[in-house]
């Protein structure tokens, strides 16, 4: 079945499904095994230590895929600088023409990318932050619902309130849904809910093609809805996180409102979740994003097999509604 939506059409790719970027994931390998998959995924800019190197993660890319794929751009303070602009340079240097971007508004990158023709999805917790980035000149929204992985924001709405509360306050805006996006009826749903297009996350770290540790894939595949953990609430920055014996002491610490970040740094350094969990494979090792879609992972496919499924999934289930 061809679902043919706005983003299918602004991007020419197959299927309405989008790879977001991923720290730890969103390796060329991975992204170019979405995009022959017919999807559209997302090379992580920030894990790489410069433009240089991200331009040259992007010719990597392109030798293993002819089909469209983006780079992600989060934008959030950070200890050590982040080359941004340096990044942005070479996302157009190399001639890509999407970009998603995450954290704040993209205001300052948007100029340089409009004149390169680079289109940007802006990924936003809220109707009132997507009104206003769309204000800003972003080209399309993906809006990520309390479930999903990563940060959901302060609001805790969940996607099927949140979804249609954005496209009605952007009917003129192509929307992508984000959090708890995992299946074929994930994929109807959205549409039906007005989005254009779907996110999937931690549905794209199980499969054979993510570089990460078989433990973490496995892990994915036996937790259910109840295994994931708010962190970073008491600091109004809220990170959903799988349930470990890390991400219950972060959470237990941080139930005392006195405690700062300094009490919790060392346990949630992103570095030790990479090297301990994704790299090593000890799920116990660190904080490890992954969102409540994981109750719907039930196996670990190639990314080919898992964007087909999804839409054979997809297409049983809108027969059965039509029915």
């Amino acid at each position: 079945m061809a679902i043919k939506t706005r983003i299918t059409e602004m991007f020419g790719i197959e299927t309405p499904i989008v790879m977001g970027g991923m720290t730890g994931v969103g390796y060329g390998e991975l992204v170019a095994a979405v995009a022959n998959a017919g999807a559209l995924g997302f090379i992580t800019a920030h894990m790489f230590e410069s433009g240089q190197a991200l331009f040259d993660e992007i010719e990597k890319t392109r030798k293993l895929t002819d089909k469209p794929f983006g780079v992600n751009l989060t934008l959030l303070p950070s200890i050590n600088p982040i080359p941004y602009d340096d990044y942005r340079e070479a996302i157009i240097a190399s001639g890509l023409k999407i970009v998603e971007t995450a954290g704040r508004a993209p205001t300052d990158h948007l100029p340089r990318f409009k004149e390169n023709g680079v289109k940007v999805i802006h990924k936003c917790t809220s109707v009132r932050h997507s009104v206003s980035a769309v204000n800003k000149g972003v080209d399309v929204i993906s809006i990520d619902g309390f479930e999903c992985a990563g940060h959901p924001g302060e609001d805790d709405v969940g996607l099927v309130v949140l979804l249609p509360a954005t496209v009605d306050a952007l009917p003129n805006t192509p929307i992508i849904a984000s959090g708890g996006m995992a299946d074929g009826r994930s994929l109807v749903a959205a549409l039906a809910l007005g989005a254009d297009g779907v996110n999937m996350g931690t549905r794209f770290c199980a499969t054979v093609e993510a570089k990460i540790h078989e433990n973490v894939k496995k892990k994915i595949v036996e937790n259910n809805e109840l295994d994931t953990v708010l962190v970073g609430r008491t600091l109004r920055n809220t990170a959903r996180v799988a349930r470990n014996a890390v991400s219950e002491k972060v959470a237990e610490i941080q139930r005392d409102p006195t405690k700062t970040f300094e009490d919790v740094k060392a346990l949630m350094a992103g570095q030790r979740g990479r090297d301990n969990v994704l790299r090593d494979g000890d799920t116990d090792g660190g904080i490890w994003t992954s969102g409540q879609s994981q109750a719907l992972i039930h196996d670990i496919p190639t990314c080919a097999d898992l964007v087909k499924n999804i839409m054979a999934q997809a297409e049983a289930v809108r027969k059965k509604v039509a029915a």
